[in-house]
């Protein structure tokens, strides 16, 4: 004769094991790597709490802009940046490459890695989330703000949580990282390291912090990524329980 909290048992397990993995979809924009750098400081927190994590990064093909991001390091970076600023000014949108995973819904959790161009949202980053493929992504789900910049992220940060709210997501929680300096002396070694590709102490005579992502914010990405989580674990469970 079977034992009843035998069977009991062995059904809840092959129910765990049945049970599909809470998914997430980083969807980013990355120049320089840094956004990138985040994106996989958090993928790292993710995986080892058994999600199934996707990347999609965005593509800048419009021939108006791509030129000016073909290669690094930038043969003339205050140029290239400067060049920018009517597209940022106009909120311009541009032509993009969007992978696959980019275009299909059914994820737990969408984060945008938006890194700021002139105070607010990069140009590919906007063009994503006004087109018909973030709609398809983002309605309904649950969704999260990556912003990596030199000094400004307040608009960039709700400019994204605006966007994607009106394609019907569920706006979760939104952090910013920043560069080290003030900010003069902040955009001399970003200038710096865009035209060189290299970490130096000095721009043009004078010294300067160093720029980029610090090993400090990655370890707080990936304290993000286990919020993020732990909001929705729970709220996965739940569903899948109601849909077994």
């Amino acid at each position: 004769m079977n034992d009843p909290a035998v069977e009991a048992d062995a059904t809840s397990t092959e129910a765990e094991v049945n049970r599909a993995a809470p998914s997430v979809l980083f969807v980013y924009f990355s120049y320089t790597k840094q956004t990138l750098k985040i994106v996989e400081a958090m993928t790292e927190a993710f995986q080892q709490r058994g999600w199934d994590v996707q990347h999609a990064a965005i593509e800048l093909t419009d021939a108006r802009y791509a030129d000016r991001f073909r290669e690094f390091p930038m043969p003339h970076p205050f140029r290239e940046l400067v060049g920018m600023i009517p597209a940022e000014l106009r909120r311009a949108t541009a032509e993009i490459s969007v992978a696959d995973g980019a275009r299909e819904g059914g994820y737990d959790l969408v984060c945008v890695g938006s890194p700021t161009w002139w105070l607010s949202t990069s140009v590919p980053i906007r063009s994503y989330l006004e087109s018909d493929a973030a709609r398809t992504v983002l309605a309904g789900t649950a969704v999260a703000t990556v912003v990596v910049c030199r000094r400004y992220y307040g608009h960039n940060l709700r400019t994204v949580k605006k966007l994607v709210s009106g394609l019907g997501a569920r706006y979760l929680d939104g952090i910013h990282f920043s560069y080290e300096g003030g900010q003069i002396r902040s955009l001399l070694s970003l200038l710096s390291y865009l035209g060189s590709g290299q970490y130096r102490d000095r721009y043009l005579g004078v010294p300067i912090p160093p720029t980029n992502l610090q090993d400090s914010q990655l370890d707080s990405a990936r304290v993000f990524a286990n919020r993020l989580a732990d909001q929705l674990e729970p709220v996965s469970a739940a569903a899948d329980g109601q849909s077994a």
